[in-house]
């Protein structure tokens, strides 16, 4: 009676426990940053411990604007810009969200250590300093990923708009407005709209491969802007720039396709080998106890 007594309040108190828990990642998943330059955007898939941290950037804005910390927070903006969150993000306001988590995990250290787990504090606290910089490197990879999958098909319509006698301009805007919108389209967006607003149109190529910062697409940005400059046709520019896309990206499989095997030895070792072990060695186990007792 006992026991069913410690098992129902234990199962109670987990579902509190669990109930709580959404609450609090409903309530953290509402929280937005109040960014004018962003035009009044809330943040893109955002995880939940960034937006915990944003009603306190007033609080560590002022620690980050100090002139001592310009050069730290001027190498920040091309990494957020990679990331495409120029528009959402200031670089103080990131160099904020990072002291922030550096404080955070500081104080984690510190809790951690004077509980008798250094080992423990290191790596937790070391964890919650960097996780700002590692999502946002994280971001900036899937982001020129996603790029490098779609750039190809892009140059593909464009030079076949190009050779039915379109301009590039109005080809690039016709393709986006029939596309769905990704990475790259948000990029060739802004540089459709700079163009619009007075910008020539080699400025905001150059702009756009300043902000994006990828290799492959600078190359296309820069052909594209030599062609331009020099009078050359930009069919067989872009159909020659496709193609060779086309060939880095299969390089780029072939290269994952082989990381792959050696990436798998990991969970196999710690989950699968384990439980392979077990289900062979414990009925052993339970056959060979008798006999060695006795």
């Amino acid at each position: 009676m006992d026991q069913w007594v410690i098992f129902v309040c234990a199962l109670l108190c987990g579902c509190s426990a669990g109930i709580l828990a959404w609450f609090g990642l409903k309530a953290a998943t509402a929280v937005e940053i109040d960014n004018r330059a962003a035009g009044g955007e809330s943040v893109r898939g955002m995880p939940v411990a960034i937006r915990l941290v944003l009603p306190l950037l007033p609080n560590f804005r002022r620690l980050a604007a100090m002139r001592s910390l310009e050069t730290v927070w001027r190498g920040i903006e091309p990494k957020i810009w990679m990331a495409g969150y120029g528009e959402v993000f200031e670089a103080v306001d990131w160099l904020a969200i990072r002291l922030c988590f550096w404080f955070t995990g500081f104080a984690v250290v510190i809790v951690f250590a004077a509980g008798n787990w250094p080992v423990m504090a290191v790596l937790l606290g070391g964890l919650i300093a960097w996780y700002p910089d590692l999502w946002l490197a994280g971001c900036i990879r899937r982001r020129h990923r996603a790029i490098i999958r779609v750039l190809p098909n892009l140059l593909d319509l464009l030079t076949l708009s190009v050779e039915a006698g379109k301009d590039f301009m109005t080809s690039l805007k016709d393709i986006l407005e029939r596309r769905p919108m990704d990475a790259l389209g948000s990029e060739f967006l802004r540089a459709l709209r700079e163009i619009q607003l007075g910008c020539k149109r080699s400025d905001a190529l150059r702009s756009l491969s300043e902000r994006v910062r990828l290799p492959e697409l600078t190359s296309v940005l820069n052909a594209v802007i030599q062609a331009e400059e020099l009078g050359v046709s930009i069919a067989q520019l872009l159909r020659i720039q496709g193609d060779i896309l086309r060939g880095k990206r299969f390089m780029l499989a072939e290269k994952l396709a082989n990381q792959a095997p050696v990436k798998i030895i990991f969970p196999i070792v710690l989950f699968i080998f384990p439980a392979v072990l077990l289900v062979i060695l414990v009925p052993l186990a339970v056959k060979m106890l008798p006999l060695l007792g006795g």
